[in-house]
């Protein structure tokens, strides 16, 4: 018997038809004998909905009010994910969030998880009984409803499995696994069977859709081994311990880790480039610009200072989320004096492309294939960032598929069956 979490997103959720789909996907765990929590999203585009009313609302709507209402979302589906387990037989009953409770930090609207008690899980997985559990909400001090932010249902479900010290978490999505790129630029790219941690957590970052970034450094930090899956196959097929998806695990787990030397390829088109010009070239110039945007919580990426002018200036460039170019060319604006710099240009037709693996560690020469393939294509760099297991480049937007492409096929990764 083994004790797992089930989480299911918003696209398994949407509608009660589906719904139904996932009561029986559970009931096959539970007649398997295994202990099952479940951490289900609200319906697809509900959240979305539920935002819109409070900006509506109020532009300067009361975060704690916010998250009363965003959170109901997925109280729904919680419990008609119970009443359809019910129906077929299936013992469940649902748990909101500050009835277990899920304790979380005071900072609304993207609260941290501090504590889950799970005497109530305990005692419930213990009678036979599927608890099921709403992702992204708990509660915070005052017995405030707090939400963890856009994504928070995945974080939810590791948290709840680290808890609850689960064999495993299943995270049933609408794709059946990590490729190695996306399939719908390259569809010779190959489902990976496992993933280190590490890996996950800079593809996730760097634009891999599959799971949230917060989720993945939980599930490291607390050893919780994570399997994405789809919840589309058919209902015959064979059970998740049989036929995983793409299992995120420690490195101590993965076969022939020196074999192994780029796990994926990203793209993400949500980057905004900045320049500086004319900064002076001078100790502190530099702090003078990204101060004020750490201050402002933006986040800065790739970062090139170009070579100094003999005027004594020098040019700086960097790039931030796109959805935070207007407030980042605010805060530089507001800094002008400080900063010193002549003019700004921002460009958002831009695009990072990141290579990732594990495998970089222990070999050379993972740069230089990058940098002469895109080279060879014309592919201009316009900046560079790197990791211990991730090389990123920005380019321009239009070349984004061929660059994706052109990689996928250099570092091998093309499937050799592939049509």
């Amino acid at each position: 018997m083994a004790r797992i979490v089930m989480k299911f997103g918003g696209t398994s959720m949407a509608g009660v038809e589906r719904i139904r789909s996932v009561a029986a996907r559970v009931k096959r765990e539970v007649a398997a004998g295994n202990q099952v929590a479940v951490v289900v999203s609200a319906m697809a585009g509900e959240t979305d909905r539920l935002v819109n009313f409070c900006r509506e609302a109020s532009s300067l709507y009361d975060p704690r009010e916010y998250d009363v209402v965003v959170a109901s979302g997925e109280q729904v589906t919680s419990g008609l994910l119970a009443i359809a387990l019910q129906a077929i037989g299936v013992p469940a009953r649902s748990w909101l969030g500050w009835q277990l409770p899920v304790r979380t930090s005071d900072a609304f609207a993207r609260a941290r998880i501090e504590e889950i008690d799970t005497h109530a899980i305990d005692a419930a997985l213990a009678a036979g009984e599927v608890a099921v559990i709403p992702g992204f909400q708990g509660v915070a001090a005052n017995n405030r409803i707090a939400t963890l932010g856009r994504g928070g249902s995945d974080t939810s479900a590791v948290a709840v499995a680290a808890a609850m010290k689960a064999d495993r978490c299943d995270i049933y999505t609408d794709v059946d696994g990590v490729y190695t790129t996306d399939p719908r630029i390259v569809p010779r790219a190959r489902k990976l069977r496992q993933v280190t941690y590490e890996e996950m957590l800079e593809l996730a970052s760097v634009g891999a859709k599959v799971l949230q970034t917060r989720s993945v450094g939980l599930a490291m930090k607390e050893g919780v081994r994570v399997q994405v899956l789809s919840s589309f196959t058919a209902h015959d097929a064979p059970m998740a311990d049989t036929l995983p998806g793409t299992m995120i695990v420690g490195e101590e787990e993965i076969e022939d880790l020196e074999r192994q030397l780029i796990t994926g390829i990203a793209h993400d088109k949500n980057e905004a480039k900045i320049t500086l010009t004319a900064v002076a070239d001078k100790p502190g110039s530099v702090a003078a610009i990204f101060e004020p945007l750490a201050a402002a919580s933006i986040n800065v990426d790739m970062i090139i200072q170009n070579i100094a002018h003999q005027t004594g200036s020098t040019d700086v460039t960097f790039t931030v989320p796109a959805a935070d170019l207007a407030r980042s060319i605010e805060v530089l604006n507001q800094a002008r004096a400080a900063i010193g710099f002549s003019e700004l240009v921002h460009d958002t037709r831009v695009a990072k492309i990141s290579v990732v693996g594990v495998g970089m560690r222990s070999h050379a020469g993972v740069a230089s294939t990058m940098f002469s393939t895109l080279g060879a294509r014309g592919i201009n760099i316009l900046a560079i960032s790197t990791s211990e297991i991730k090389v990123s480049v920005l380019i321009h937007e239009d070349e984004t598929e061929l660059a994706v492409r052109l990689l996928h096929t250099a570092y091998g990764l093309d499937a050799e069956d592939a049509a």
